[in-house]
């Protein structure tokens, strides 16, 4: 399991821009069942997103399509960890 933290490097009318084809981009691996989660960091400095992969490298591969990587608008951090405390709802996750 990864968690990806996404910080921007631009202003946010920048981010703006391209917001629509980064929810389209986020649609597309939740429906492929690759993100299992996501949001706005708080302040808005960025965002975050929990996602399965078989390893980082196929997570960075992934993340190369993503519209606010692609206009150079955040510097993405992938943090890799493995589940081994869960809540019932999230056990499926231990086996990740």
């Amino acid at each position: 399991m990864f968690i990806v933290s996404l910080t921007y490097t631009v202003e946010l009318n920048q981010v703006e821009e391209h917001l629509s084809a980064h929810i389209e981009y986020l649609d597309r691996q939740y429906a492929a069942g690759i993100f299992l989660a996501s949001g706005r960091k708080v302040p808005r400095t960025g965002g975050i997103i929990l996602a399965i992969a078989n390893s980082k490298n196929e997570l960075e591969e992934i993340l190369t399509e993503d519209p606010f990587k692609v206009h150079s608008l955040a510097h993405y951090e992938i943090i890799e960890f493995l589940p081994t405390k869960v809540t019932k709802e999230l056990s499926f996750l231990q086996n990740q």
